[in-house]
């Protein structure tokens, strides 16, 4: 190897850091949309810790608010995915409770595709 290529690898790693440190990264999300049954039923600023319950077929499912994320705290669903994916932090991340007809979403301008996008 030679002195060039050396500084050619080292280009080529640093511009590969900085690509995935700058593409990679979500969007920062601004409100938490709740829909049931295929309509909206809230639309939430994240800017402030709340609760909201949120009825279905099966039950009553629980969305928790805190600045900047939110998550599905508890569903009357028998295998408790969306509890499981745990706080959304960024632009465009889902999570479903398909038994009980509610989702949760964060959008954001700089949202990221999702497998639901792609």
């Amino acid at each position: 190897m030679r002195p060039g290529d050396v500084l050619v690898v080292i280009g080529g790693l640093a511009l590969c850091v900085h690509a995935v440190a700058v593409l990679w990264q979500g969007g920062r999300p601004e409100a938490a949309i709740v829909r049931a049954g295929g309509k909206v039923v809230a639309e939430l600023d994240l800017s402030a810790p709340r609760v909201l319950d949120v009825p279905g077929p099966l039950g009553t499912t629980r969305i928790e608010i805190q600045p900047g994320r939110a998550r599905v705290a508890a569903d009357p669903g028998p295998r408790q995915y969306c509890v499981r994916q745990g706080w959304l932090t960024q632009a465009g991340a889902v999570a479903i409770c398909a038994p009980n007809e509610v989702s949760l979403s964060l959008s954001g301008r700089g949202a990221d595709y999702d497998s639901l996008n792609y």
